[in-house]
């Protein structure tokens, strides 16, 4: 391992290649998601609401928040992937008012096959960092996330006829 701190001569070298890295990592990662998207005939919209289903039951409400989709384009797209079985639509025991979202059997399936090699390859690729290593990966990751979330933010927050210079 190349131990580089911020008098490192190869700092600037190794910023820049994990920058474009992270860009390649992330166009790999959407590719695929199309790519299985193409495959099962979901657009982004539809597999977004799949993911979010992936830690848990969630909201209409909360499904709407996370997509920027109106409550109405939600409604849609629950309705179109209940009939694909690939949701369940119940009504909330503890509030019958509020309608719960969950995954099915079958998506959880699809899941497995599509994305559970990809899971098995990333823990044989962790299992090689040292627990050290695997906590800078970690803060990195969580800061970089942290970045994204406030920068997508501040764009949404941006007017929608404000100009691109």
């Amino acid at each position: 391992m190349i131990e580089i701190n911020s008098s490192s001569v190869h700092r600037d070298e190794m910023t820049a290649a994990i920058g474009l890295a992270v860009m390649q990592w992330q166009d790999a990662t959407q590719a695929y998601d199309e790519a299985v998207g193409t495959k099962l005939g979901l657009n982004m919209a539809e597999r977004h609401c799949i993911g979010l289903l992936y830690s848990g039951p969630q909201s209409a409400g909360a499904i709407a928040t996370a997509t920027g989709l109106t409550p109405a384009a939600v409604t849609a797209l629950i309705d179109r992937l209940e009939a694909r079985g690939l949701l369940t639509r119940t009504r909330s025991l503890e509030d019958r008012r509020k309608v719960v979202i969950e995954a099915t059997e079958a998506t959880r399936e699809l899941s497995s096959r599509y994305y559970g090699a990809i899971a098995k390859e990333g823990e044989k690729v962790i299992a090689t960092f040292s627990d050290a290593e695997l906590a800078t990966i970690s803060r990195f990751i969580n800061a970089a996330l942290d970045l994204q979330r406030a920068q997508l933010a501040r764009l949404k927050a941006e007017r929608a006829d404000t100009p691109v210079r």
